[in-house]
């Protein structure tokens, strides 16, 4: 079961960051600072993320989980800005650091959400 969980997220998941990352850059070419183009992009990901997770992943409809995952993005928003921030002053782009932190808060998501969102 986990591993077939872990591969449907896997999935969903590379859809979703693709939507995410898209969005992040394409604020970032709007001019945005990337603090703010990561928090639209974030924000705009939730409804549809929680949809796709929830139902795809862990076969969960229970739209009163909506407040746990609201907490897992917030979490793991703060830990993208952090890292993102950190890796900008190393030198890097706001679009290679961005690119380059999407496996591990994909894999610390993924843990918040089968254990704390749509734990049985």
């Amino acid at each position: 079961m986990l591993k077939e969980q872990s591969m449907l997220f896997i999935m969903v998941g590379i859809l979703n960051t693709i939507v995410g990352y898209l969005l992040y850059a394409f604020f970032l070419l709007c001019g945005l600072n990337y603090s703010f183009a990561l928090g639209l992009a974030t924000v705009l990901g939730v409804l549809f993320n929680f949809k796709t997770i929830g139902a795809m992943v862990f076969k969960n409809k229970n739209n009163l989980l909506i407040f746990r995952f609201i907490t897992v993005y917030i979490i793991t928003f703060s830990a993208n800005l952090l890292l993102i921030g950190f890796l900008i002053t190393r030198g890097l782009s706001a679009f290679m650091a961005g690119a380059l932190i999407i496996i591990p808060l994909a894999a610390i998501s993924f843990l918040l959400n089968k254990y704390f969102v749509f734990k049985k």
